[in-house]
């Protein structure tokens, strides 16, 4: 199994190398109504994200919002929450277990920890491009991964996209694998990405979203990792100096709603928020590829040092991983491991 994840992941370096030859306002429907429950004729969907109103995945809660309560005729209210008002990832995921908020979209590092399979998107360098992990996110492995969290009492309805995270830290620039070493950065509570990190020659210290804005300016890490758009719009070319396109992970946001709510809607109703959260997905990918090209530039122009990763260097950080790769594949299950290196290929 392991020479066959290998075989997939040559293929996969392969392509590549051939390829480069928040505001703290709150939009609410109907405010009386209790969260999930039936005001009169009236059905109201809480859905909390934890960037801010600014970024594309908010405006993609918005057109969500603007789809279902059209296509219900203002039977169902849809509240957006953004900037972490409702708690973080986790938080709201357990929220949505317990049928006390109706709608979230984490990254798929948090979801792992309800769905260990979900690990297999947060291997570094796993996906060549976006339009590659398009093909496999919405083909059918992405569909029964998403089929699993019913059994976590949480219905996936689509993939959006956060992207393709890079690194930004206030010590130095990171050209070279080298350039890892002793930097403290933070991460999300993956244990995957603890250690690929690791690998690199880092230190991963594990924090929630909401608090890292401090931990930069304060000294508490020197840095992290995310999408352009997220680096921009969360002002971290304040504490931050230096940032570097290591694509290390492409991550996808999971859709998802309360199963006890979703089962409690009539079919004509589920499939109303099924259709809207898919029609929300292209919307929010679109918005978002556009948004992460732009926001390069606006980090570089307000003061932040781009340094360009040569695919040599990319190489070297894909070699260091690879045993992380190799661990987590026998963890979290060869079989559906190799369907996904197989779609990749597929899907190229």
């Amino acid at each position: 199994m392991k020479k066959l994840i290998r075989i997939g992941w040559v293929s996969i370096l392969s392509v590549m190398l051939v390829a480069c030859g928040t505001s703290n306002e709150t939009s609410q429907g109907n405010e009386s109504a209790s969260n999930g429950e039936a005001n009169g004729d009236v059905l109201t969907i809480r859905a909390g994200i934890g960037l801010n109103s600014e970024h594309p995945q908010y405006k993609g809660l918005e057109k969500f919002k603007e789809l279902v309560e059209e296509r219900s005729g203002g039977q169902m209210v849809v509240e957006t929450y953004h900037s972490g008002q409702l708690g973080d990832d986790r938080s709201m995921m357990e929220a949505l277990q317990l049928g006390s908020q109706e709608v979230t979209v984490p990254s798929t590092a948090p979801v792992a920890n309800f769905v260990s399979e979900f690990s297999v998107f947060d291997f570094p360098f796993l996906f060549p491009s976006s339009d590659v992990a398009d093909e496999v996110l919405d083909g059918d492995v992405g569909q029964a991964l998403l089929q699993k969290l019913e059994e976590q009492n949480l219905v996936g309805l689509a993939f959006w996209e956060n992207g393709f995270r890079n690194v930004t830290n206030s010590k130095r620039p990171i050209e070279m694998l080298e350039d890892f070493n002793g930097l403290t950065l933070r991460t999300m509570e993956n244990d995957l990405h603890l250690e690929a990190f690791r690998a690199l020659g880092a230190n991963p210290t594990p924090m929630a979203f909401t608090e890292l804005f401090t931990a930069m300016q304060q000294g508490t890490v020197d840095g992290q990792e995310n999408p352009y758009a997220t680096i921009y719009l969360e002002g971290y070319a304040e504490v931050q100096n230096h940032v570097s396109n290591t694509n290390h992970i492409y991550s996808p946001f999971v859709f998802m709603m309360s199963k006890p709510f979703f089962d409690g809607l009539t079919e004509e109703q589920q499939e109303i928020v099924r259709e809207a959260a898919l029609e929300a997905s292209q919307y929010q990918r679109e918005l978002n590829r556009e948004a992460n090209e732009t926001y390069l530039s606006s980090l570089e122009e307000a003061g932040m040092t781009y340094t360009e990763i040569s695919e040599v260097e990319r190489m070297r950080m894909i070699e260091a991983v690879e045993p992380v790769i190799d661990k987590y594949a026998e963890q979290i299950g060869t079989d559906i491991v190799q369907a996904v290196y197989d779609a990749i290929e597929a899907a190229q």
